[in-house]
């Protein structure tokens, strides 16, 4: 069965790199436009932009900090200006921050990864709800991480900003859904993207990590993309509230495999 997103308007930020093109071209290649948010390296954006349109599709590059509310509201305006409205909308752009632990971390660098996981996905959420509710339709899929519910040390503001998010995105829809508007999670594990290429180029680390996912290897981007596709489509007509989790079994914690 073929997904399609035809028709629908799509904005997807943190766009131009890793899952967020990943994303942005399966949401064109299903027939939707995309609005292409960035923050930086414009090319990146313009260069994504180009090649959906060669596949057929249309996108829309447009920068926007997203832990700014102001920024975000102009670029929602920009969306109304192009296209009329939203009807997608997915918040993929997230930072981890640096390796700190606790007791030692920098409060601007804890605050930092807060104001663009939790605060700039609310503000963008915010701002796609006052118009999908007054139109009676409408999804809004939150990009979280296995970390929503799996401790990370050394990287607390990371993981309470991604439950927190899964928090949102359970009260969010919980408001929404008399509305017709959908409200739901999507988490990756371990996948194949900038955010992690650290750990990919150590070959101990990566070791290490891919002892984590039962499946025994790393997602790729696209894993994602094809279930935000999902999530945005019709066949998910009446999925909200949720965390899908797309992450090989790493929450299947591997390391109870042989019992407690």
């Amino acid at each position: 069965m073929e997904v399609r997103l035809d028709g629908k308007r799509a904005l997807v930020t943190g766009a131009n790199s890793g899952i967020g093109a990943a994303i942005s071209r399966e949401f064109g290649a299903a027939g939707a436009r995309v609005a292409v948010n960035y923050l930086a390296h414009p090319k990146a954006a313009r260069d994504l932009c180009r090649e959906i349109e060669a596949a057929g599709g249309e996108a829309l590059p447009l920068q926007a900090d997203i832990s700014d509310p102001a920024a975000v509201g102009h670029l929602f305006a920009e969306v109304d200006q192009a296209w009329g409205g939203l009807d997608v909308l997915v918040n993929n752009a997230g930072i981890d921050g640096p390796r700190e632990r606790a007791w030692e971390a920098r409060l601007e660098d804890w605050r930092g990864v807060f104001e663009v996981n939790l605060f700039g996905a609310f503000y963008c959420a915010q701002e796609a709800l006052r118009r999908m509710v007054p139109g009676g339709a409408g999804t809004v899929i939150n990009l979280t991480s296995v970390h929503e519910i799996i401790p990370w040390s050394g990287y607390s503001a990371y993981t309470a900003s991604k439950a927190g998010l899964s928090m949102l995105t359970r009260t969010l829809a919980q408001e929404a859904a008399p509305y017709g508007v959908r409200v739901l999670a999507l988490a990756p594990g371990a996948i194949e993207s900038p955010i992690n290429r650290a750990v990919r180029e150590d070959r101990h680390a990566l070791e290490d990590l891919l002892e984590k996912i039962p499946e025994g290897a790393l997602g790729d981007p696209v894993d994602i993309a094809r279930m935000a596709v999902m999530l945005a489509s019709d066949l998910s007509r009446y999925v909200t509230g949720t965390t899908v989790y797309v992450d090989g079994g790493m929450t299947l914690f591997p390391s109870f495999t042989q019992g407690g």
